[in-house]
């Protein structure tokens, strides 16, 4: 029996699982996937989970249940890679004749000091527990500093605004304008919208270093109640610690069909992959079942066909009722990209749960 191992029940991890369970799973092949919660979190809704407008029930979806796919709880230690064993963080040593590494990010804090310490983040769900709960317990008048005007920090800042329409909070970002990803007629609108519904925008931030009440831009003191760190991601560390090719963000560098070239029998998909695209959600689902199709014309010993991916587009929210978005190269804003984030979010929940 050959035994493909999953790291990860993220997007990625999942949609690769989805795509081989849905198909005709050879006899021989056994799924194992390796998660340290018992379901995915949704990810792309933790800004919401950390707002206090939704709750860690509303983000959960369970994992698929088939006669062939075991499921393992804990966290993933290391990767022997000629071994081919992945140890776990007790100890424990899992072999496996086929590895799909989707262990997703965690947050860069590009060495400023204090920034580990005195910053709270939304990249894990028991992480964004905590935030929910350091967030909701600020005192009215409060002030809330988020580090980074990206899609994170952005979706943040509109749906605590709502949340507690009594506080200060302030995005604090690097660059000239926030969403700096985006096109300037996005920005814009976003801008807009936070001024409208009091939310101070600081451009051109060089944070220095963070402590317990303040962000420091050279010598300017920020003050803060509580900073949320939204400021740029890295790989697990698991994958850092992995000595392999990567390129310039610390991610892995793949061969043709998403393999180590090294080491074909290890696939790494989503945040943890040198792509041609920006990390996301939608990337990491398409790479995962792109990499199902690599494997099932291994295994009819074929060769696998890959069509190059085409991403739909990008959309954030502002709120509970606005959002904006990028289809293609078309700019969308108002209610209409809100309501198709809704949508998106409801096939989500329907495709994987």
């Amino acid at each position: 029996m050959k035994k493909l191992l999953v790291l990860g029940g993220g997007y990625g991890g999942l949609a690769l699982i989805q795509d081989l369970l849905n198909h005709h799973l050879p006899s021989d092949v056994e799924i194992v996937l390796i998660d340290r919660m018992p379901f995915q979190g949704i990810k792309t809704e933790y800004y919401a989970l950390a707002a206090g407008t939704v709750s860690d029930y509303d983000l959960r979806i369970a994992f698929p249940v088939h006669p062939r796919l075991s499921t393992k709880y804990g966290e993933v230690g290391s990767i022997d890679l000629e071994s081919r064993l992945v140890l776990m963080a007790d100890g424990e040593p899992v072999p496996y004749d086929i590895l799909a590494i989707a262990l997703g990010c965690t947050d860069n804090y590009h060495g400023i000091p204090g920034a580990v310490e005195h910053t709270c983040s939304i990249q894990t769900l028991p992480g964004t527990r905590e935030t929910y709960r350091r967030l909701n317990d600020v005192k009215p008048y409060g002030t809330i500093n988020i580090v980074g005007g990206g899609l994170s920090g952005v979706e943040l800042a509109a749906e605590l605004r709502e949340s507690r329409p009594d506080l200060n909070i302030s995005i604090l970002d690097r660059g000239d304008r926030v969403l700096s990803a985006f096109p300037a007629k996005l920005s814009e609108y976003v801008e807009e919208w936070f001024s409208e519904h009091q939310v101070q925008t600081l451009s051109r931030i060089s944070v220095s270093h963070i402590e317990k009440d303040a962000v420091f831009n050279g010598s300017q003191a920020i003050a803060s109640d509580v900073t949320v760190w939204t400021g740029g991601i890295q790989p697990a560390q698991v994958v850092q610690n992995l000595n392999v090719a990567k390129d310039r963000g610390g991610r892995v560098l793949l061969g043709q069909y998403y393999n180590i070239p090294e080491y074909p029998e290890v696939y790494v998909i989503g945040d943890c992959a040198s792509l041609p695209y920006a990390p996301s959600a939608q990337a990491a689902g398409a790479q995962g079942e792109q990499i199902g199709q690599v494997l099932r014309a291994l295994w009819r010993n074929e060769k696998p066909r890959l069509h190059k991916i085409k991403l739909k587009g990008t959309l954030g929210s502002l709120g509970k009722t606005e959002g904006f978005g990028l289809l293609g190269s078309r700019s969308v804003m108002g209610r209409v990209p809100r309501i198709l984030k809704s949508g998106v979010l409801w096939m989500s929940k329907r495709h994987f749960g």
